[in-house]
């Protein structure tokens, strides 16, 4: 019986001596995640909460990117883009067809809010209710050509003069501050400024520009990147915009814990604005298209023409180069 114990002993021994002298375990590295820039278009509001979302959720870390949102920098969106100052950024399809006149070759890649939610806003004590009250008013714009064009064209739809319209440039000047100082109506986005406005009990009247003339429904914001970036690395566009989107599908779904997010990722934000101003984007950002972020070639020719014929752009750009569904996931 001893025999069999001592036999037994030497063979534990001998087990854990091979055990302690096989080659151990390797794991395999995980990769390093790649490191990309966005670059927002404005400071950070509810047309970004998608991406402050894919990078809350992990979207981004799922796909091996680290993202890192940045406020713009000197210099227009697309220029930087094309400069590779950036990776994406954040702009609307007005400047992209800019930009494409000029031979920049930066390329959408998806309509952040399918529809445009902006116009011109009053408070109603001003009594505009419609283009033909411009007249004798004064507008507060930021200076860009365009807004001379959109004025012109909606006042003569409405057979008012607009050379009894003054236009004063504010830049980016406070709308409630402004209106306060002469300034009778201004250009806004309804899901910022006119939210806002409704958060503050100010009654506003609303010219929304999608209604007056389809032409004016373009898309603002877009998400932009580089003709390189897609040559070069079209499996990032594709990871990038894969989570994006789940950023923003997760927002239309989920507005209240949407604005938890932004507000944590930006606490400087008024908690209050950022709630209710996701639960107005929440039915905006794809609204009727089957899918977020898609957009249609007819509106990006149809604010091209436009732009061209009021001399806005100096010649007009091949609009299925401007823009691309590709990268959307289905």
């Amino acid at each position: 019986m001893k025999k069999y114990i001592v036999v037994g002993l030497i063979m534990s021994l001998l087990m854990l001596n091979l055990a302690g002298c096989s080659s151990p375990k390797t794991e395999t590295p995980k990769a390093t995640p790649e490191k990309i820039t966005l670059m927002l278009d404005w400071f950070p509001n509810t047309n970004h909460s998608g991406f402050y979302v894919a990078q809350d959720q992990g979207y981004y870390a799922a796909e091996g990117l680290d993202v890192s949102i940045v406020q713009p920098a000197e210099g227009g969106n697309p220029q930087l883009i094309a400069a590779n100052k950036a990776d994406f950024a954040v702009s609307y399809q007005e400047e992209v067809t800019t930009a494409r006149s000029q031979d920049i070759p930066v390329v959408a890649v998806a309509a952040v809010i399918q529809h445009n939610t902006s116009g011109f806003a009053s408070p109603v004590n001003k009594n505009i209710k419609t283009p033909k009250d411009f007249e004798g008013k004064t507008y507060g714009g930021w200076g860009s050509p365009s807004e001379e064009a959109v004025l012109k064209v909606l006042m003569a739809k409405y057979g008012a003069d607009f050379n009894k319209l003054k236009m004063v440039n504010i830049g980016s000047a406070d709308f409630f501050a402004s209106v306060e100082k002469g300034i009778d109506f201004s250009w806004i986005f309804q899901g910022w400024t006119g939210i806002e406005a409704q958060t503050k009990g100010m009654a506003l009247n609303f010219i929304n520009l999608k209604d007056e003339d389809k032409v004016f429904d373009y898309y603002t914001p877009v998400i932009i990147t580089s003709e390189a970036k897609i040559a070069q690395n079209p499996e990032l566009v594709k990871k990038f915009m894969r989570a994006t989107a789940k950023g923003y599908n997760y927002a239309i779904k989920n507005p209240e814990q949407t604005a938890a997010i932004l507000v944590k990722s930006v606490p400087e934000l008024n908690k209050d604005l950022v709630a209710a101003s996701q639960v107005y984007l929440s039915k905006q950002y794809q609204a009727d298209s089957s899918r977020w972020g898609e957009m249609k070639p007819e509106v990006w020719k149809n604010y091209a023409d436009f732009m061209f014929a009021n001399k806005l752009i100096d010649k007009n750009i091949s609009t299925d180069r401007a823009f691309t569904n590709e990268f959307l996931p289905e």
